[in-house]
């Protein structure tokens, strides 16, 4: 049962961990030309670009997107057992999102400058926060666009088409690489501070900001024919009470509060973060560098957990709206081993490479890319509690309870922040590590918090098989790791002080870690790994 229960997981999230890799290796490549472009440690123009085009990720998050994400799939699949196979009602719910999101979008841009003023530092000068501004006002619309794109690739989830929202992104990325690359041509590139804060124009603005801006537009509008394709066809329908909506908006209510506590954390976070750009230190990883940071850290959940969780979401939903509590439990052990096989390789990998996968991605000095690479060890330490915690959450809204995840993020919060602002105190180059630490923590308790309070709602989550196989792979990623250290120190540093020196040197160390790795579990009589290779063998066999 369990053999094939991983088999038909691996088949369902197949095409989506290709979308998410391909995604995912061009919004590398894009980050390494955003860093060719302006730059990500040398403060200016990086950071005021960084702190407006994360805004409306923000906004966005706070708004829609863990609310879409907890409503939509849930409620769509329990309003398909209806006659009209729940058309009715998901046009319905499609008409109000759509409301809330124009009106949202259109207030957060005329209040630009508050949001900037709110996410930066207060030692900011008035000509980078001006700068910034004007950024924000181009890249404020994507709210909406992300909003979209999020619903739509919502409701084909819910009808089992996972792999068009996995995809679109590869056209946003491909459309911003599209303009970094036409910026590069046009005003040359910017990694040491070319493009000071002052010699910004209104044409350099709209080429950055605005090819951003677009991409996330074609990035929603792409899921509008595969949509047809499955012949879902939308009517605007008005009058929302009386529909069976109230369900949905109790637990879109606990789930903004949620995202709320995030974001109000994040803030500080933020905050703290430009600190690190405003004191002259020539070598700071401020809040352009915790983006790169934070960008690899999410590549492996990406890539793994979300994929998974986006296959795992809709049976989960229809075996809680069931009752089949044990369908539930073994979907989410089977889930959860899985991610944290590869997640704990990654965060071997991580560890080990972190200086060279910094110069790739960020390139500039050896002594920049050590400083970024601090960053990347402290949050990936949390990479294994993080996508655990990511799916445990989808437990609690299968059975719309966004009640539980919410109390989770009070301590979570609560932690991160306290440990964020513990960190200002640090030496300029080690307060974005500090806060990388602090993520970790609080993804740890959320994770710990998560599994005790789903435990004592369904009776059982099959904890000691879960745990017994996070042992096995932390004793894989432990040994892996520790080797590709030694071979890195062994090599030195002058084996990764250019970025294709760097990719070179990464990626044979990185195959050494991954046979070590790979090696360990299959002595430790690691399962998930014996089962997927059995399911690869047949399938070549085939």
């Amino acid at each position: 049962m369990a053999g094939t229960k991983i088999a038909s997981l691996a088949r369902s999230s197949a095409i989506m961990t290709a979308g998410t890799l391909v995604s995912r290796i061009l919004g590398l490549v894009k980050t390494m030309m955003l860093a060719l472009a302006i730059g990500v440690t040398a403060g200016g123009a990086a950071d005021a670009f960084d702190v407006a085009n994360k805004v409306p990720n923000n906004l966005y998050m706070l708004l829609a997107g863990g609310v879409l994400n907890a409503v939509l799939v849930p409620q769509i699949v329990r309003a398909a057992k209806q006659p009209d196979g729940g058309r009715d009602f998901t046009d319905r719910l499609l008409t109000l999102t759509v409301g809330l999101l124009f009106a949202f979008t259109a207030i957060a841009t005329l209040f630009a400058p508050g949001f900037v003023h709110l996410y930066s530092s207060s030692t900011w000068s008035g000509e980078k926060t001006a700068l910034a501004v004007a950024f924000a006002y181009w890249c404020l619309p994507q709210i909406f666009f992300y909003g979209l794109y999020t619903m739509l690739g919502q409701v084909l989830n819910a009808k089992s088409s996972f792999g068009p929202y996995m995809w679109a992104p590869v056209v946003n990325n491909l459309v911003s690489m599209a303009g970094l690359g036409a910026f590069i041509l046009m005003f040359g590139p910017g990694r040491m501070g070319q493009h000071a804060v002052g010699t910004w124009d209104a044409q350099k603005i709209t080429v950055l900001a605005g090819s951003a801006t677009l991409g996330v537009v074609a990035q929603a509008l792409v899921l509008l024919w595969p949509l047809y394709r499955i012949g879902f066809r939308y009517r605007p329908r008005f009058g929302f009470r009386g529909v069976g909506l109230g369900r949905a908006g109790k637990v879109a209510g606990w789930t903004f509060g949620a995202v709320l506590l995030g974001q109000l954390g994040f803030i500080i976070t933020s905050r703290v973060a430009s600190q690190a750009s405003s004191n002259g230190a020539e070598v700071s990883a401020s809040n352009a560098a915790y983006s790169v940071a934070y960008l690899i850290f999410m590549l492996p959940h990406s890539l793994v957990a979300v994929s998974l969780a986006t296959a795992l979401f809709t049976p989960l939903s229809s075996a809680a709206a069931e009752g089949d509590t044990p369908a539930v439990v073994r979907q989410f052990s089977t889930g959860t081993r899985l991610v944290g096989l590869v997640n704990m390789f990654f965060t071997a990998a991580l560890i080990a490479l972190a200086g060279p996968v910094a110069m790739v991605i960020g390139g500039g000095t050896t002594e920049q890319a050590i400083a970024l690479g601090i960053i990347i060890v402290t949050m990936v330490l949390g990479l294994v509690p993080f996508s655990a915690n990511y799916l445990l959450q989808r437990v609690f809204y299968a059975y719309e309870d966004a009640r539980t995840p919410f109390f989770v993020q009070v301590p979570q919060v609560l932690i991160t922040a306290a440990g964020v602002l513990v960190s200002s105190s640090l030496p300029p180059r080690l307060i974005v590590a500090g806060i990388g630490a602090s993520m970790t923590l609080g993804y740890i308790v959320a994770c710990a918090l998560s599994a005790i309070l789903l435990r004592r709602r369904i009776g059982t989550l099959g904890l000691r098989a879960i745990i017994g196989a996070h042992v096995r792979f932390a004793i894989a990623g432990i040994v892996a790791s520790l080797a590709g250290t030694a071979l890195l120190r062994l090599v030195g540093p002058e084996a990764w002080d250019t970025q294709v020196s760097a990719l070179l040197t990464g990626t044979w160390i990185g195959i050494v870690i991954l046979a070590l790795y790979l090696g360990v579990c299959w002595v430790l009589g690691v399962t998930e790994l014996r089962q997927l290779q059995a399911t690869v063998r047949a399938k070549l066999k085939r």
